[in-house]
């Protein structure tokens, strides 16, 4: 497929320049809004706002939507009042909020201008609520059904209001102030009778979500219960919009990027790699860089306070890079496999004996047996005496124990007290348990050997 795009981009700039404009609006109808958005990513600036006229007037603006912010941006740089109203007038509700987010404060102002008063007034309701809440991801574009409505009545009001909806498969149902009572799919209205009582063929257990409830826990329940629409209401129960699978799927594609980030040392950012600047990716990376590395020297200054044993036994150094590395992965694969069930909603803070319990069972299950193939390794091949041996083995056991200890412990801490979990992934908790590891080593070293 990005063979295919990539083709397409070069030949479509090609026919931009002999101004074969028919047949570029023509090559536009016949594909996906997502692919032609792909494609303007690679036309130079110049001629965008001229191709962006090209296209059909009803997928103009599912185009825009999937546009990157700073296309976005120059577009409507480029527009003028009259076709800004257009775009604005054809886009939903929830999209225009995602734009207006990423825009400078300049064209913000612009944009809310050519809105009319009832789009800028739920505009300016929906960007009140906090970032990571249902309400900034929901759309106030549903279809709400009375309960003493009949199953003709709702097909009527659907076909009038429907329109501009975001979906019409699920309708809402609320009585006279807004309070959601029900939900009905139009699967059960054409399967019912005209003269049925939407009250009679409602579902009246209702799953839904409040405004300030977290988004990325919003974003679960549609992967829990495969749900392509979820209802939000205010701290009334009071229906205030909808948030949909494809809101749903976007804020789980934003924090597994965040917490890959995040687990890689690195500060979250919105924008693609390629469209970074150098500067500003150096800004992402060198402070968590320079807090690790600070950490690191504490590894260098547990080697240089037992320089002596080192000097006594030079062989006890080839094996402190072995240790380090089974430690610090050893911790994180507990460390990832808790931050994801967390992230799934699998594990709570209650859980946290039971996890260390299995955690440390799984530790000497593993250390153990490391230590025995790390035994016979550096007897047979190494041809190290056995009481070296028995050190390096040993310190295996214990900090293999200490690492999976705290690779699953930290992360919950860190959610308990408010940060983010990804941030206690491998950069952290590998240099905790390189200096463990390393205390570990030459404590046993010297309670063993003649130091």
């Amino acid at each position: 497929m990005e063979h295919k795009v990539n083709y397409a981009a070069e030949e479509i700039e090609q026919m931009l320049t002999a101004k074969r404009y028919r047949e570029l609006k023509s090559i536009f109808s016949s594909m996906e809004p997502a692919d032609i958005a792909q494609i303007f990513e690679d036309i130079p600036e110049e001629q965008l706002p001229l191709l962006y006229r090209i296209l059909p007037k009803d997928m103009a603006a599912e185009v825009f939507v999937e546009m990157d912010g700073d296309e976005q941006e120059l577009l409507i740089s480029a527009f003028s009042d009259r076709e800004l109203k257009e775009v604005l007038d054809e886009m939903y509700l929830d999209d225009a909020v995602d734009i207006i987010e990423e825009m400078p404060a300049s064209v913000v102002k612009r944009i809310l201008m050519q809105a009319d008063p009832e789009t800028r007034r739920q505009i300016n309701e929906i960007l009140k609520y906090p970032d990571d809440s249902a309400g900034s991801i929901m759309t106030i574009e549903y279809v709400s059904l009375k309960a003493d409505m009949t199953v003709e009545a709702a097909f009527t009001r659907i076909r009038r209001t429907g329109e501009d909806k975001e979906t019409i498969y699920t309708c809402y149902v609320t009585d006279k102030d807004r309070h959601l009572i029900g939900v009905v799919s139009v699967r059960t209205l054409l399967l019912a009778d005209p003269d049925d009582l939407i009250g009679s063929i409602m579902e009246k257990n209702v799953t839904y979500v409040t405004t300030l409830e977290d988004k990325e826990q919003v974003a679960q329940q549609f992967n829990r219960y495969d749900y392509l629409a979820l209802p939000v209401v205010d701290q009334e129960k009071r229906l205030v919009g909808i948030v949909t699978v494809d809101d749903a799927m976007d804020v789980l594609q934003e924090e597994n990027t965040e917490d890959i980030e995040m687990m890689a040392a690195i500060t979250p950012t919105d924008k693609p790699y390629m469209k970074t600047g150098i500067f500003e990716t150096w800004k992402k990376r060198i402070p968590w860089l320079l807090i690790l590395m600070i950490s690191a020297t504490f590894t260098g200054a547990i080697i240089t306070h037992y320089e002596d044993a080192l000097g006594t036994y030079v062989v006890l150094t080839a094996f402190i890079p072995m240790l380090m590395n089974t430690g610090g992965n050893a911790g994180s694969q507990s460390s990832v496999s808790i931050i994801r069930g967390m992230s799934l909603g699998e594990i709570e803070y209650s859980d946290t004996p039971k996890i260390i319990l299995k955690e440390i069972l799984v530790a000497l299950a593993c250390g153990l047996t490391l230590a025995a193939a790390n035994f016979v390794k550096m007897m047979l091949i190494d041809h190290v005496s056995s009481t070296i041996a028995f050190v390096v083995s040993a310190t295996l056991v214990v900090s293999v124990l200490a690492a999976k200890v705290i690779g699953c412990t930290l992360p919950i801490l860190a959610k308990r007290v408010g940060f983010d979990p990804a941030v206690m992934a491998s950069p952290f908790i590998t240099t905790i348990v390189d200096a463990i590891s390393l205390m570990v080593y030459f404590r046993i070293a010297t309670m063993v050997l003649p130091i």
